[in-house]
């Protein structure tokens, strides 16, 4: 399994580009024909899209934002997107406890990713390889 995190989804949400392209044809021609996103990835972008509708008092320019939210859940709808379960949970807290230095949201995907034995694609190479056991590559090529 792959799981893409959030920035190689962000990447994807700009289909026009051509790294965008790049990509989805690396995607397309993978062995590894399942492939996910995770609930933090979802929660990360929600929480981007809420934040700038909340911060413009400007109900002309909260349009937009509002339009780009709904948008997000329409691309979402598309993808399988893996739960934050109890067996991550537990493993995070596990992660958690062995004081890997990490964000909490990029150490619940990393626990995310553990549980299912998923490949997980990120730029964030330098935080992720802290995780042990945790396989990420960087598909972006930057």
């Amino acid at each position: 399994m792959i799981v893409l995190d959030t920035d190689h989804i962000s990447i994807l949400q700009h289909a026009d580009s051509a790294i965008a392209t790049a990509l989805q044809e690396r995607l397309t021609h993978s062995s590894d024909r399942d492939i996910a996103t995770t609930a933090i990835t979802l929660e990360e972008q929600s929480r981007s899209w809420l934040s700038l509708i909340s911060r413009n008092a400007d109900v002309r320019r909260q349009v937009t934002y509002y339009d780009r939210f709904v948008a997000s859940f329409r691309f979402f709808a598309k993808w399988r997107v893996l739960p934050f379960d109890g067996a991550a949970a537990v493993l995070f807290q596990e992660l958690r406890s062995a004081r890997i230095r990490v964000g909490s949201t990029d150490l619940k995907i990393a626990a995310i990713c553990l549980v299912n034995q998923a490949t997980l694609l990120s730029r964030n190479l330098a935080d992720f390889r802290q995780v042990p056991a945790l396989h990420v590559e960087d598909w972006l090529g930057t």
